[in-house]
């Protein structure tokens, strides 16, 4: 690694570094940082525990415990400027371990992570509450409505991460075999840098893994919730289509036109666009809530927080027009923002769904009209915000 130096036109190196002589440590330093910027691994990753030591009869503990996007388990193992030789072993066994946990189980080891997380930080009771529902943020972060959909540790589907400043011969060896084997391992090499008193970290991800293939071998309790979550999914898929179904019939016979030539969906939501790209109208319908929103969810975060901004600058206005205060949601931990106007309900008593379409059309209407005009200010001032920023 280089630095660069504009005004003499040179390179200078920056000094490759051992953790050991920097002082860092393992548990302090390495396994901090990664908890904090999971991402720093390439993806988005949710830790649900570190240093977890929740196994029958061995008192072993895995650094981190993580969920990916697609609701595999994550086994995290962190190593220093050595790998050693056992490390590909180690982190078998805790994959061994975590390929019995059941979703309610990984739901609780989450849980005891955020209660222990939060148990000396200063909060406001409500959002305490918040940071402390382990539930809630497992469906956050896999973006679907409620617990009953999530598809937590299937088969053995459990992913191998191993993080080290140097990775000896024999365990990229070993690496590479059980890729070939359809383990789905991953070794990232982490270097870090000195210049003068700054500090840097590199994460190399050495030996790839984007198309290992899952190995499901069944579990007796795991293959029975599975399949009740297949059940459970496909009974919500068809609600869902019936619904979409009713609400479109609805829409079409309406002035308002967003939904003229959108198709139901087994999905909890239908979009419709807005005129500004990659902000569209959301309708959402779940089991326990209906809800109008907008979302921003523009490639750039800068580009979306700035429309937020905007947009917020004219609450007052914007609020008096639909009829009524909206949640305003920036979201300043995520790149998407969102604002919306919602209802609890009975979402799949079928009796009521009448009187939820008309909900849905109701409120949209008043949502587009409401948003039409700032939509249009907001757009205008996005193109000027990114000339100056060019």
């Amino acid at each position: 690694m280089f630095i660069i130096d504009r005004q003499t036109n040179r390179i200078s190196p920056v000094n490759v570094k051992c953790f050991s002589e920097l002082g860092f440590t393992e548990r302090k330093h390495l396994q901090e940082w990664l908890t904090h910027r999971p991402d720093a691994l390439g993806e988005e990753l949710l830790i649900i525990q570190k240093e977890f030591d929740g196994f029958d009869d061995t008192r072993e503990r895995l650094d981190l415990l993580a969920l990916d996007k697609d609701g595999n388990l994550v086994i995290i193992e962190n190593k220093l400027d050595d790998s050693g030789r056992d490390v590909v072993w180690q982190v078998i066994k805790y994959a061994s371990y975590c390929a019995s946990l059941t979703k309610g189980q990984i739901v609780d080891i989450y849980q005891q992570y955020l209660n222990k997380a939060f148990s000396n930080t200063e909060t406001t009771r409500q959002e305490k509450e918040l940071l402390e529902n382990a539930a809630d943020r497992i469906c956050e972060f896999l973006e679907i409505p409620d617990l009953d959909e999530a598809k937590l540790n299937l088969g053995n589907s459990q992913r191998l991460m191993l993080v080290a400043a140097n990775f000896r011969k024999e365990v990229t060896s070993t690496a590479l075999w059980l890729l070939g084997q359809g383990i789905n391992i991953q070794c990232f090499k982490v270097t870090p840098y000195a210049l003068n008193e700054q500090f840097f970290l590199e994460i190399d991800q050495i030996i790839p893994t984007p198309e290992a293939k899952e190995l499901m071998i069944g579990i007796s309790a795991k293959e029975a919730e599975e399949k009740n979550t297949e059940i459970v999914l496909k009974n919500r898929h068809s609600i869902r289509r019936q619904y979409w179904e009713l609400a479109l019939e609805v829409f079409q016979k309406s002035s308002c036109t967003l939904y003229n030539n959108i198709n139901a969906s087994k999905d909890h939501w239908l979009s419709a666009g807005s005129g500004l790209s990659g902000c569209p109208y959301n309708l959402i319908f779940s089991q326990k809530e209906l809800r109008v929103e907008l979302w921003l969810s523009k490639s750039s975060t800068d580009e979306n927080k700035f429309l937020f901004d905007y947009r917020f600058k004219m609450k007052n206005e914007i609020e008096n027009t639909f009829g009524a205060p909206l949640e305003w949601m920036r979201l300043d931990d995520k790149k998407a923002c969102r604002i919306q106007f919602s209802h609890q309900v009975d979402g799949y008593n079928k009796e009521v769904w009448p009187q939820y379409t008309q909900w849905h059309l109701e409120y949209m209407s008043k949502f587009e009209r409401a948003f039409k005009a700032p939509l249009k200010k907001a757009a205008n001032a996005l193109k000027q915000h990114s000339k100056n920023i060019i």
